[in-house]
């Protein structure tokens, strides 16, 4: 028997390659779209991809189905009910294909989405009785899917919990848990863990939403936890569900000059160097989006959905490749182009730079105390600061910030905070972009750090402190 998990960190993503290496056929469960790695491993293992399977269409990353269809002549498999425009097997609960000793039965679990059918794994060497199932996105290690991108929220959230309990829960206690995503994806809650697998029976005894026997509460509580949407769910689940099923992109390479006459012209150029080189020194005008740093994808989705072309500054051309593939993934509709030879090109010619502050929250604390006009924008979600914040900072999401805030003078210092310093830098560049003059970047901790430190803070009553970073 052939079992492998890949893991996309960046977007918190799980895939598999399930199969028979005696019969030599195997199958890829919910395939990113680089499908390098499976071609790759299926010759290696000696097995061919005959067949894919997606639990469901999703809405946080561009599936590569249509990739391996062509790589491969696969059929691609997927529940009725995503109404899929692809050249496609459509299936129904109880459906089961057979790769050689290894069959996999069909468990419709509607909820995150109407067509969504997790896969039980049945190894026929060994017994009848399933060892495994591919929860996708119902059921992940620690959590339950989310259920408000594709119907109703409270109807996604009754639904999950039937699915949960009439379905995944009967199944023997022993069954491996293989999830569709890992701590990090928006595709879940705060409870998320970065633990690859799990059993049916250690999530029923651990897993609190599990727990809860009330369909009443079960659905409070599911929606109480919810974050902000996925930024362009609604275009990926229409590139999946498309007639192409995915999407390629070859980014152009610019010189120092054309990227200088694009970005005059509207072009957003996104820095996806360290934080620490782009407070340093960047191109003016570009905003911060680390592909060092897990959560990449979510974020570029975040500040750069609407923009008319993105052009990638990294530390070498590489880099840029590396963020256009992932600007890809995720679905982004804007040509794509690179500075050639990274940021070292644009000092080489001796070009205008940008640069911005740092300051730890001790720091931070201290130049508040001998400066008091410097402000504090604090670019957490809503539910960080209603668990804690610093009195007579102003709030707005990072992800929000489209100007700055009225109750901020751009003339006077700006100090931009979130809980860990990722997101205090996106925030921070969008900040110096829109005209702020004296932007600081607060890093190595957050609002978190300034609280520990037994500096003043604010809480809401009843609330509890967040898990996000």
């Amino acid at each position: 028997m052939v079992f492998r998990q890949f893991i996309h960190d960046d977007l918190g993503c799980a895939s598999y390659l399930i199969g028979d290496e005696n019969a030599g056929v195997a199958a890829v469960v919910d395939p990113r779209l680089a499908i390098e790695e499976y071609l790759q491993l299926a010759r290696y293992v000696g097995v061919q991809i005959e067949h894919v399977l997606e639990t469901h269409t999703h809405a946080d990353h561009v599936s590569g189905h249509g990739r391996l269809r062509a790589a491969t002549g696969a059929t691609i498999h997927v529940h009725r009910e995503a109404h899929a425009a692809y050249e496609h097997d459509p299936f129904e609960d109880g459906w089961e294909l057979d790769l050689g000793c290894v069959r996999v039965r069909a468990l419709h679990t509607p909820g995150h989405r109407p067509e969504h059918t997790a896969f039980v794994l049945i190894d026929a060497d060994r017994g009848d009785d399933p060892w495994a199932v591919l929860t996708g996105d119902t059921l992940f290690v620690g959590d339950v899917a989310r259920p408000d991108l594709a119907i109703d929220r409270e109807e996604g959230a009754r639904a999950i919990f039937r699915s949960l309990r009439d379905r995944l829960l009967t199944l023997p206690p022993e069954t491996e848990v293989w999830p569709g995503h890992l701590g990090g994806s928006m595709c879940g809650g705060p409870g998320m863990d970065m633990k690859t697998s799990s059993t049916i029976g250690f999530e029923l005894r651990h897993n609190s939403l599990l727990r809860e026997e009330d369909e009443e509460r079960f659905v409070e509580r599911a929606l109480s936890a919810l974050g902000p949407q996925p930024p362009n769910f609604r275009r990926i689940v229409e590139l999946n569900r498309g007639a192409e099923g995915g999407v390629a992109r070859t980014p152009e390479p610019l010189s120092p000059r054309q990227v200088a006459e694009r970005s005059a012209a509207g072009a957003l150029l996104v820095d996806v160097r360290t934080h620490e080189q782009f407070d340093d020194a960047h191109v003016p005008d570009s905003i911060c989006v680390s592909a060092l740093h897990a959560g990449f994808g979510t974020k570029l989705a975040w500040v750069g959905a609407q923009a008319g072309e993105l052009i990638f500054v990294g530390r070498d051309d590489e880099d840029a490749r590396v963020a256009a593939s992932l600007a890809a993934a995720i679905g982004i509709a804007a040509p794509t182009s690179y500075l050639s030879g990274g940021m070292t090109s644009w000092r080489m010619e001796r070009r205008e730079i940008g640069r911005i502050g740092r300051l730890d929250p001790e720091g931070l604390y201290e130049r508040r105390e001998r400066e008091p006009d410097v402000q504090i924008l604090d670019v957490r979600e809503d539910s960080e600061w209603r668990a804690q914040r610093i009195p007579g900072a102003v709030h707005v999401p990072y992800h929000d910030i489209e100007e700055i805030p009225r109750r901020l003078d751009r003339s006077r210092p700006i100090a931009v905070i979130c809980e860990s310093g990722q997101r205090s830098a996106v925030a921070a560049s969008i900040v110096q972009r829109l005209g702020a003059r004296d932007v600081i970047h607060v890093v190595d901790g957050g609002v978190g750090t300034w609280a520990r430190a037994g500096h003043p803070v604010e809480r809401d009553a009843l609330s509890a402190p967040s898990r996000a970073a």
